[in-house]
């Protein structure tokens, strides 16, 4: 476990250029605290048993009722149902911001999107990848083939964050577009008005998917760490403003506290899992205590 937890700095991690040697290293550091999986879909459930007929795969047979009744009956299952995963990428430029960080917020939200996509399909689920900005601009389908990771870690890779961005109108396009009842893992830094937002993700649950929202800040953006007089520009419009760091500190506190707050309320009403996160977190460590809570709910 040692030599495993020094790829999980993210001082480290920044320096492995291959996702796929990422994501290995992330989920191997700590798959091994999950006592079953994370995620529903990919187990199969007992159901009945029937008579042996010849042909049939013996190692079905149950060997219990043979010993107690001397007869031949296989455990007939239910057909496995793999859980179908989405993880979902926002490409604002916001999410190109660090403060002091190693990782800016993107590369934190590919971190863990790497993490989960190797996560689901080390346990043959289905997952595919979903970019979007003011549009949903890439689509790669689901799919449980090993390959399928180095293709959502090849396009992860190219991705670059830049421009506006309309949360609400792709949450509305990715409902319209998902078939099949799935898990979507949405990452974003949510920096537009939440209401919007929040009805999006109802369309989603309305439509009978699961939703997982890893909200994503800089340490800057929730400790406001900052003095005197700074010039901040809005990295979307460019805008200017000049402020009084101090003088401004507890109200913008009280209100990232609301903006946090308005999710960590009204997302369980809908039951959509709420995760904040922000980069001052290991999110090796952040992810791993959202996985272990996730499961004990189950």
């Amino acid at each position: 476990m040692a030599s495993a937890e020094k790829y999980l700095r993210p001082e480290v991690i920044r320096q492995v250029s291959r996702l796929d040697l990422r994501a290995k290293f992330i989920v191997e550091g700590f798959l091994s605290g999950l006592h079953a999986s994370p995620f529903h879909g990919f187990s199969v459930e007992f159901s009945e048993h029937r008579k042996y007929v010849p042909g049939d795969d013996l190692k079905d047979l149950d060997w219990n009722i043979y010993a107690k009744t001397d007869k031949y009956y296989l455990k007939k299952f239910e057909a496995e149902t793999n859980l179908t995963g989405y993880l979902v990428m926002d490409l604002s430029a916001s999410m190109a911001y660090t403060y002091r960080q190693e990782l800016t917020k993107f590369d934190y939200a590919i971190c863990l999107a790497a993490a989960l996509g190797y996560l689901m399909i080390h346990q043959q689920d289905p997952v595919g990848l979903v970019t979007f900005d003011t549009r949903i601009q890439a689509s790669l389908p689901p799919k449980s083939k090993r390959t399928q990771l180095a293709a959502i870690l090849g396009l992860l890779a190219g991705l670059k964050p830049s421009g506006t961005t309309d949360v609400a109108q792709c949450l509305h396009q990715l409902a319209a577009m998902i078939r099949s009842k799935s898990l979507v893992v949405l990452f974003s830094d949510l920096l537009t008005d939440p209401a919007p937002v929040l009805e999006g993700m109802h369309h989603l649950r309305h439509r009978g998917h699961e939703v997982i929202l890893f909200h994503i800040l800089d340490e800057a953006e929730v400790h406001f760490p900052f003095d005197g007089t700074i010039e901040f520009e809005d990295v979307e419009d460019h805008e200017k403003l000049v402020v009084d760091a101090r003088g401004m500190r507890g109200d913008y506190l009280q209100a990232v506290e609301e903006f946090r707050g308005f999710y960590r309320t009204e997302c369980p009403k809908a039951n959509i899992d709420y995760v904040p996160m922000d980069t001052s977190i290991s999110f090796d460590k952040a992810l791993m205590q959202y996985l272990l809570q996730r499961q004990k709910r189950f």
